[in-house]
C-alpha cells in the first residue's frame, strides 16, 4: 500500500497533480477540418470511384464492394509508404519538407484543372468490364492502387498540410492522417456501388451527370491547392 509517508515525501505522485500528457496529434480542429476534406476528396469521383462503378456495373454490388476491399488495402500500403518517407524528410531536411508542401499544392491545383477540362469532354463508354473472380478483383483492385502513382503524391500532398510539428512526433500524425483517408474511402466507395448499381444505365449514358462528377472533384483540388500557398506556416 502507498503510506502517507510516502506522498509527503515526493516518493508518489501528487493525487493534485496530473501526469503529462503525451501529445502526438494535430489539434481537434485540424482533425476535424481534415476529416471534412477527406470525405469531400473520397466523395468527389476519381480513378478508384471510376473503378469501383466499373467493376458493379459489369459484377454487381458484390464486385463494387470487393473493389472497395482492396483499394482500401492498396491505399493503407501508401500510407505506410507516405509515413516512412516524409518523416525521414522532415527529421534531416526541414527546408525539402516545406518545398514539397509547395510542390504538393501545386499539384493538388493541377489535377483539380485536369478535372475542369475534362468536364468539358466526358468520355462514354469508359465502364464497360470483363467479369472476373472475386478473389481477382480483390487483388487486382489493390495492385491498381498500390501501382497507381497519383495516390502517391496525392498522399504526398495533402497529409503534410495537416501536420502540426509542435505537436510531437510526425509519423504517429501521418499514420492517423493516412488512416483517416483510406478507411473514410470505404464508406465513400460502399455508397457510390450502390448509387451505379441503382442507376447504371442513367451513368453510362447521361453526358450532363459526367461533366458535374468532374467539376466536384475539379473545385475541391483547386480549392484544396489554393488554401495551401495562401497558408502561412
Amino acid at each position: 500500500m502507498l503510506s502517507h509517508e510516502g506522498w509527503q515525501d515526493g516518493l508518489y505522485p501528487s493525487p493534485q497533480h496530473s501526469f503529462p500528457q503525451l501529445t502526438f496529434m494535430p489539434s481537434t480542429e485540424s482533425l476535424a477540418a481534415f476529416t471534412l476534406a477527406a470525405l469531400l476528396m473520397n466523395l468527389s469521383p476519381g480513378p478508384a470511384n471510376l473503378y469501383v462503378v466499373a467493376r458493379t456495373l459489369s459484377q454487381g454490388l458484390r464486385g463494387g464492394f470487393t473493389a472497395a476491399a482492396g483499394l482500401a488495402l492498396g491505399g493503407l500500403v501508401h500510407v505506410l509508404a507516405t509515413v516512412f518517407g516524409l518523416s525521414a524528410l522532415l527529421a534531416y531536411s526541414p527546408t525539402a519538407y516545406s518545398l514539397l508542401k509547395t510542390v504538393g499544392a501545386m499539384y493538388l491545383i493541377y489535377l483539380g484543372i485536369g478535372y475542369f477540362m475534362a468536364s468539358k469532354t466526358p468520355q462514354e463508354g469508359a465502364f464497360g468490364a470483363k467479369v472476373k473472380s472475386l478473389k481477382t478483383v480483390f487483388f487486382e483492385s489493390a495492385l491498381v492502387e498500390i501501382t497507381n502513382p497519383k495516390t502517391a503524391l496525392f498522399f504526398l500532398a495533402l497529409l503534410p498540410q495537416f501536420v502540426d510539428v509542435s505537436a510531437g512526433p510526425v509519423a504517429p500524425q501521418l499514420l492517423l492522417l493516412g488512416l483517416i483517408v483510406t478507411l473514410s474511402a470505404v464508406p465513400c466507395d460502399l455508397l457510390v456501388t450502390v448509387f451505379a448499381n441503382r442507376f447504371s444505365v442513367w451513368i453510362k449514358t447521361n453526358r450532363r451527370a459526367q461533366s458535374i462528377q468532374n467539376l466536384l472533384s475539379g473545385t475541391v483540388l483547386t480549392g484544396l491547392g489554393l488554401y495551401v500557398l495562401a497558408r502561412k506556416d
